[in-house]
């Protein structure tokens, strides 16, 4: 009986762990598939390879916060008790999936645990209140951050990072007598190859975060009921979300379709550095991280900075301040005024790096809808909260009532 519920809970935990690796590919490599820089099937692998060198590093301290740290008694997760946490992070996932907001995996796997324990009177407190805690500070770290780097820098990042592409291959293989040797293809310039190595770069830090923090959410339950080791877990579930990053995120990366990829280029490479190194702190510590929650409000706050972005870092550097960029100025289609103009700034003033007119400004409606936002907000937070209360009620009735 033991082994029939542990083949069950691990075919589960593969389910999660396989949803994991369809949902999280398409907004780590979107981008670099988007802009042709590398394929689907390359973005599946770097995707397989970066999630489980997370997992086995640093995901390991965040299965041990949720499989045994969360409960004062961790022997309360027997195997029907994980196979239970773990329908409701798999029903998470599809309650997500099918209102279009994504719902935070770690928030509602905390949330569920947290229930049981309520449920079985063995929750242990302090390092909840801890974890919440850095609930609450790592997505105003990720807002701030990304309002500065919005409302200062992003017209200077935007041309450091901005690819120019061009026909033909980025690299090709050279044959000099015996000797074969990458070069750089006919019309390839240094800067786009440098600018396509960085977002590959980038889609493999988002990828080996989603690894430290999401493996716990697909693995802790079995690892804390003993029956499942924690080296297997890693491997069982970094597999599973290698087989979803080849199959179902396929058609995620092909369409872009998500809160992150559908931004510009530029602002996707700024809101995966700013989410994924907070990520990767915080399970470094063995806090569970919503990354969805971080980036969503470093969406808002690189939005919002733009909207209400006033002078550059090179206004700052020259000792001037240029005048005000209204929203409205963002979003008009008719001419603007550049800004660090000598007609603006006075005489003497002279355009440079980061000054640039208000129309080559994104739009700020693709950085922050209020609208949309409410919607993903809401259901990040209702999601985790209905597992909780569903996951007490469930424990309360059936197991320790």
């Amino acid at each position: 009986m033991t082994e029939t519920l542990l083949v069950v809970g691990v075919l589960i935990a593969c389910f999660v762990a396989y949803n994991i690796g369809g949902a999280t590919t398409g907004p780590a490599f979107g981008p670099a598939v988007g802009a042709d820089a590398i394929s689907k099937v390359t973005a599946a692998a770097l995707m397989s390879v970066c999630f489980f060198a997370g997992a086995w590093t640093l995901g390991r301290r965040v299965v041990d916060t949720l499989g045994d740290s969360l409960l004062a008694e961790p022997g309360v997760f027997t195997l029907p008790v994980s196979i239970t946490v773990l329908f409701f992070v798999g029903g998470a996932l599809l309650v997500g999936n099918l209102s279009g907001a994504p719902a935070s995996t770690s928030m509602t796997a905390v949330g569920a645990i947290v229930g049981l324990g309520v449920a079985a009177d063995s929750v242990d407190w302090s390092v909840v209140g801890e974890i919440a805690l850095w609930w609450l500070v790592s997505p105003a770290v990720g807002f701030w951050v990304s309002v500065m780097l919005g409302r200062y820098c992003y017209p200077l990042i935007d041309r450091v990072f901005a690819i120019d592409q061009t026909d033909g291959p980025l690299v090709v293989l050279e044959r000099t007598g015996p000797l074969v040797r990458p070069a750089l293809g006919p019309n390839t310039t240094r800067r786009e190859f440098v600018g396509t190595l960085v977002v590959v770069a980038i889609g493999c830090l988002m990828a080996f975060s989603s690894g430290t923090s999401n493996v716990a959410n697909a693995i802790a339950p079995l690892v804390g009921s003993g029956e499942l080791g924690m080296n297997v877990g890693i491997l069982v579930g970094s597999a599973a979300v290698a087989v979803g990053a080849f199959t179902i995120a396929r058609r995620t990366m092909e369409t872009l379709g998500n809160d992150i990829t559908d931004l510009p280029l530029t602002a996707a490479i700024v809101v995966a550095v700013v989410s994924s190194t907070i990520v990767v702190a915080l399970s470094a510590a063995g806090i569970p991280a919503s990354f969805v929650v971080i980036a969503t409000m470093s969406i808002v706050g690189l939005g919002w900075g733009q909207a209400t972005r006033t002078f550059t870092v090179a206004d700052a550097v020259r000792g001037r301040a240029n005048p005000r960029v209204s929203v409205g100025a963002l979003t008009s289609d008719e001419d603007a005024p550049t800004v660090g103009d000598p007609a603006m700034a006075g005489e003497g003033a002279t355009s440079g790096i980061g000054e640039e007119s208000a129309e080559d400004l994104p739009d700020s409606s693709e950085l922050f809808d209020p609208s949309t936002t409410v919607r993903v907000v809401a259901m990040q937070n209702l999601v985790p909260l209905a597992a909780t209360v569903g996951s007490y009620a469930t424990f309360e009735v059936l197991f320790f009532g």
